[in-house]
């Protein structure tokens, strides 16, 4: 197991995957900045070269409408790592095409392998995602998706350069040297993705309807299923439109409104990318290596200021002209739109890494690959939306049969503007729905501000999927917080029912699936209920935590483990994971203090606690009085 992600690029199970994607993405913006280089080679005048530049966008993401549902069944049913090789397989024959059409000097053949180029990548995006919880442990999605994220960011833009210098130094010989690149690129990919381990079919008994069209309902059906993971996919969806509207708008940002030309215009674009980069890098480390969806409303507020902030930042037209980078720089307040630009990367890193993993992770790896094909569905209706979008919010007026309407004419940063306040009311309504994004937000600001969380034999013994019962001795009312952050799937924590109800905090409870009970004596109606939906919650495959000492210690020890762990256990002998935590009694939320007393802040500033687990003991044979010895042991006399 990898302790670090860039440990993930020295392995087989993930670097030759990581190596075929990323060329992947390289190629394709070869290809695409290729074209866009031979209009200007054949002198094809504006008004046409507009028109191919906007067909070409349209053509590449057409296939996603029409074949995702299809894409998604495929990437269920094959070995996939069968399926990758099929699709670069696909990318040779089609740069061969694309090929033919660069040394004809062929737009209409360009095109056609553009189109086909999309086919490719739609059969190969359900793979590229639902590949990642196959050869991945759960501790290890977030830091993975990461350096994907990373690696296709970083693609892109190579690409985009490489492709746009292609007929700058090969001169007359540009269509010979874009065909020869791209073939090649296609070829390396393929031979790379040979050492990419076997990875079994999800349903390889799944019988494929070649019908797209009702599968592409179905795919986006089975996004909606559970409310976490459709409001992530609705997140990622919404990424792509910030995204689109963002970058679509450099050039002619860079113009008009920095003084540059196209050369700035990419320098631009490596400012965002970089962003992206360096923030899909920081998740793993800032969320422990758990899925930490905390850090989705950081990412969106940050996305939403540094927008904001880029339109003041220069609201209006540039007062030179014909800058190049380094005069850019140069120039006064030109560091405040630098820095708007890669925050504005950065945030967008933070915020779709840990999406994507939240996706992976909560989604049945039966279904996976067809609920990444409704993702890419919804993504490809974002991305067509964001483009019209853009381009209606900036003209003043249109003409539909003969009915002039008024349109808001906006200039770019008043678009910027209305970016990020567009995002800011996207994710309040994403947070409202599921309330447990803003509550891990505010739960990972917490622990990180106040804690230095030690985390030892979690990712070793928790396990990473079906049902088990973790126990742990109770020290603060913080301990629910500190476990979450260290175990990466979600926990049905138990609690006592009197602050279940407590007005104000009943909401956040049950927005993360408390389970609340009572004493015998106290109300035996509660307390039967509740072993009903630990058992309901045990049944359905998911993690219960329980505090066996029934309340918080009042002097800092362990306090005797009582008998309602073998009550869950005489019905369903699922395996149990002792855990122990340490550090926390002196902490504001112990009972360590009076009342008035605990209303101070933590005696000292980013305390040192730790989260441990040892070995599953297996349900048949545990007890309370020998799980009880076990925390005690894993505890020992620090508390």
């Amino acid at each position: 197991m990898a302790h670090n992600q860039f440990e993930l690029l020295r392995q087989r199970r993930f670097l030759p995957y990581f190596v075929t994607q990323s060329l992947g993405a390289f190629n394709d913006n070869v290809y695409r900045q290729a074209i866009i280089g031979l209009l200007f080679y054949l002198g094809i005048d504006l008004e046409q070269r507009s028109l191919y530049t906007n067909l070409a966008p349209a053509l590449f993401i057409l296939p996603y409408f029409l074949f995702s549902g299809l894409a998604g069944q495929i990437a269920e049913k094959l070995e996939k790592s069968k399926l990758v090789r099929i699709t670069t397989v696909m990318e040779i024959g089609i740069m061969s095409i694309a090929g033919v059409g660069f040394v004809l000097e062929s737009l209409p053949v360009l095109l056609v392998a553009l189109f086909l180029t999309g086919l490719q990548s739609t059969l190969f995006g359900p793979v590229k995602y639902s590949i990642l919880p196959s050869v991945l442990k759960p501790e290890e999605l977030t830091g993975g998706n990461g350096l994907v994220e990373m690696g296709t960011a970083m693609s892109i833009l190579l690409g985009m350069i490489f492709g746009g210098m292609i007929f700058v130094i090969a001169g007359e010989h540009g269509p010979e040297a874009a065909a020869f690149a791209i073939v090649a690129l296609a070829i390396t990919g393929n031979l790379v993705s040979r050492a990419i381990p076997r990875v079994e079919a999800s349903a390889p008994d799944l019988k494929i309807n070649w019908n797209p069209f009702p599968e592409s309902l179905k795919a986006l059906r089975l996004t909606r299923r559970t409310p976490a993971v459709r409001n992530a996919v609705l997140g990622v969806s919404w990424f792509w439109f910030v995204g689109t509207v963002l970058t679509a708008q450099l050039p002619t940002y860079a113009e008009l409104h920095l003084g540059g030309g196209s050369t700035l215009y990419l320098f631009c674009f490596v400012l965002f990318s970089v962003g992206t980069g360096v923030g899909s890098l920081l998740c793993e480390k800032l969320s422990r290596r758990t899925v930490e969806i905390g850090l989705v409303p950081l990412g969106a507020f940050g996305m939403t200021a540094f927008c904001v902030d880029l339109y003041f930042a220069r609201p209006g037209l540039a007062v030179e002209s014909g800058m190049g980078v380094a005069a850019f720089v140069n120039a006064a307040g030109s560091w405040r739109i630098m820095a708007d630009l890669t925050l504005i990367g950065l945030f967008a890193g933070l915020f779709i890494v840990p999406l994507f993993a939240l996706v992976q992770s909560r989604t049945p790896k039966e279904e996976l690959s067809r609920v990444i094909s409704g993702l890419n569905i919804q993504n490809a209706f974002f991305i067509v939306t964001a483009s019209i979008l853009s381009i209606g919010l900036q003209m003043e007026q249109v003409d539909v049969l003969g009915l002039v309407i008024p349109l808001p004419g906006m200039g770019i940063p008043e678009l910027f503007l209305a970016l990020g306040i567009a995002n800011a009311l996207v994710a309040i309504l994403i947070f409202s729905i599921v309330p447990e994004f803003f509550l891990r937000f505010i739960a990972w600001m917490y622990v990180t501000l106040f804690y230095r969380v030690r985390i030892a034999g979690v990712e070793d013994h928790v396990p990473d999927e079906g049902a088990a019962l973790l126990v742990c001795n109770h020290v603060s009312y913080m301990d629910p917080v500190l476990i979450s952050a260290a175990v990466p799937r979600p926990i049905r924590f138990v609690m006592y029912y009197k602050i279940f109800r407590v007005p104000g905090m009943n909401w956040v409870f049950r927005a993360y699936r408390a389970i609340p009970i009572a004493g015998a004596k106290e109300d035996p109606e509660v307390m039967e209920a509740a072993f009903e939906e630990i058992r309901a919650a045990l049944d359905a495959g998911e993690l219960v935590c329980i505090f066996p000492e029934g309340a918080l210690t009042k002097d800092g020890e362990i306090a005797p483990f009582r008998g309602g762990v073998e009550r869950i256990l005489a019905t369903h002998p699922v395996p149990v994971v002792p855990m122990a935590l340490t550090g926390l009694w002196d902490s504001m939320w112990s009972k360590r203090d009076s009342r008035l007393g605990r209303l101070r802040v933590p005696r000292r500033l980013r305390a040192g606690v730790a989260v441990l687990a040892t070995p599953a003991v297996p349900g048949e044979t545990a007890t309370a009085a020998s799980l009880e010895a076990k925390v005690r042991e894993m505890r020992g006399s620090h508390r």
